[in-house]
This record gives structure tokens, sequence and C-alpha cells, in this order.
């Protein structure tokens, strides 16, 4: 889960974490905006309305059961006495807490532990963005309101996102699991190295609009489908880390965030075929809600380049462990 209420006022912590191209951390923001433009009001209420189609189509689904078929309050039980329900809730637990902690990281970190307790590419990635689909939801209508989301940016990465998103879904649904595993544990060892090398960037402030955003786009929303997540440390990172400015940049990609990760949401529900998430998904959306007091305890104890060396490491080496085990 990723609901964040980012402080963007000035703060030592911000600040490193703006050297480092990180989001802000999470508190309480106490101003407030209005989109105002039509185009950021239509993205408002499309993301409204799609949450609660979904949340409907949900619960319908789960309660509304043929007779003679499983109840959902015994699908509910089955779920919860199932390895792989509490190893995703432990695996909610530590990737929620690495993302509350950076404000990052999330995809990759939930994906990296779910392939490393079991689960095929297609269903970790397939399960961490059905759990992201709520959280990105609210977290982009906060941005909405607090007015950091910039219009040119959110369109400009809107549609390429999209396509590369509902791209990288169909590709990773239609290649075995088994055969694409060394790739995807490949992938996700390099964003780990990536993480770790952002410890000794430095940001060099930049005026005018970021350039090939369009591309960007395309690419960060194939990789995050593809590799579980992604689209955090590739676009937002990259967009910050050419000094773009760091407010409006965080808004509009995890506006941008919610819808690719709608489609490519969807387009796993529909692919996975017999392959189901949603148990797992349940466990990360359980595990993370306990996170928060863990993330406030890492931030205050360690430094931000010690959290990235932390967890870029640990990405690094559980990646390469599944890769052993996929090529053993």
């Amino acid at each position: 889960m990723k609901v964040r209420d980012l402080d963007l006022s000035y703060s030592p912590v911000n600040a490193e974490h703006a050297q480092l191209g990180l989001p802000p951390l999470e508190n309480a923001v106490t101003h407030a905006g209005d989109p105002g433009h039509p185009v950021l009001r239509v993205a408002m209420w499309s993301v409204v309305g799609l949450l609660m189609a979904l949340s409907i189509a949900l619960a319908s689904r789960l309660f509304s059961q043929p007779a003679g078929h499983t109840s959902g309050f015994q699908l509910i039980g089955a779920a919860v006495a199932s390895h792989e329900f509490w190893a995703a809730v432990v695996v909610g637990l530590l990737a929620q807490t690495v993302d509350g902690a950076l404000g990052m990281a999330y995809g990759i970190t939930s994906t990296s532990f779910l392939m490393a307790t079991g689960s095929s590419p297609v269903v970790a990635s397939a399960s961490v963005h059905i759990a992201e689909v709520f959280t990105t939801g609210v977290s982009g209508i906060a941005h909405l309101k607090l007015g950091n989301v910039d219009r040119k940016l959110f369109t400009r990465l809107l549609v390429p996102g999209m396509l590369g998103a509902c791209t990288g879904a169909w590709v990773l649904s239609s290649i075995d699991g088994k055969a694409i595993k060394p790739f995807i544990s490949a992938y996700l060892l390099l964003m780990g190295l990536y993480v770790i090398s952002k410890i000794f960037r430095k940001i060099k402030p930049r005026g005018g609009e970021p350039r090939h955003v369009a591309k960007l786009g395309l690419f960060g929303g194939f990789v995050d489908a593809v590799g579980g997540g992604g689209w955090g440390p590739v676009v937002t990172t990259t967009l910050v880390g050419t000094g773009n400015d760091p407010r409006t940049t965080i808004g509009s990609v995890n506006l941008a965030e919610f819808f690719l990760t709608f489609i490519s949401a969807g387009v796993f529900a529909l692919l996975v075929g017999d392959q189901s998430p949603w148990t797992t998904v349940a466990g990360l959306v359980l595990g993370g809600l306990f996170a928060a007091p863990i993330a406030a305890l890492l931030t205050k104890r360690l430094h931000t380049k010690a959290l990235l060396a932390l967890v870029g490491t640990t990405i690094v080496l559980v990646s390469a462990f599944n890769i052993y085990r996929s090529l053993a």
C-alpha cells in the first residue's frame, strides 16, 4: 500500500532526499490546492469513479457466488489458512516499510521477495499491481487536491505510460514463468544496484520543461509491468535527478501511476488464468497496514544513505538468490 501524505516543507532529511533524487518524507501537508484545470478535474473524477466501480465489482464477485459454490466467507477462511497468504503479509510489511521510509521501491521490493517465496513472475507482478490500484488512486487524488500536479507533465506521461504498462503486462502473461524468471530477477538486481548508486549522485537543478517524457513514460510503464515495479525508481528519480521540481514531478508521476497500474492490473486479471493472485493481494494489503510505525522508526534512526544501502543491497542479494535458484 502506498497512501502518501508528503511533507514538502524544508527539513534536513528532505534536503538530503532532494540531493539523492528521492521523494520527500510522508507527513501532514498544511497547504491546500485545487485541481482547477478541466483536464485535472476529469482525471480526479475518473480516479474516483474507477475506484468505486472496482470496489463494487470485487465485493459482488466475492459475496455473490452461485448456489453450490464456495461462499465468500469460506474463500476468506481458506485464504487466511494458506501459507501463500502469510508469506504475502510478511512481504507487504517489508515492502511498505521500505516505501514509507524512502518514498519509493514498493514494487521492486515486494516482487523480489514474492518471487523468492515461490510466486511466478506473472502472479508476483499481478498481485503487486492489483494491491497498488487503491493506494495509488488515493495518493493521486491527494496530490491533485494539494496542487502538486503539473498538467503538462501528467498528460505527457499518461498515454505512453499506459501503453507501456499494457504491453508489459501482456508480454509477461504470454511467456512461460520459468523461462522469464531469471531475466526478471536480473532486472530487479540492476534496480537494486540503481538504488545503491543514488547514494553517490549529486543533483543539479535546471530550468525548462523536462525532455523525452513520452519515451521515459513508455519505458517506465513497460518495465514496471514486466518487473513488478520500477515506475517510481525509473520515472520519478530520472525527472527529479535531472533537476526538475520535486513537488510537481512527484505529484504528476503518482497521479499517472494510478492509471497505468489500473490498466496493467486489468490485463493481468484477464490473462493470469488459473494462477489466481487474490490471496497474495490480500496478504500484501494486510501486511502494508502495519508498516507505518516501522518505517517511521527506520527514518528516525537511520540516515537516508544508510536506508538506500540497506534496501539496495537486500534487493540485489534476493534477486541474485532468485537467479541462482531458477538456473540451478
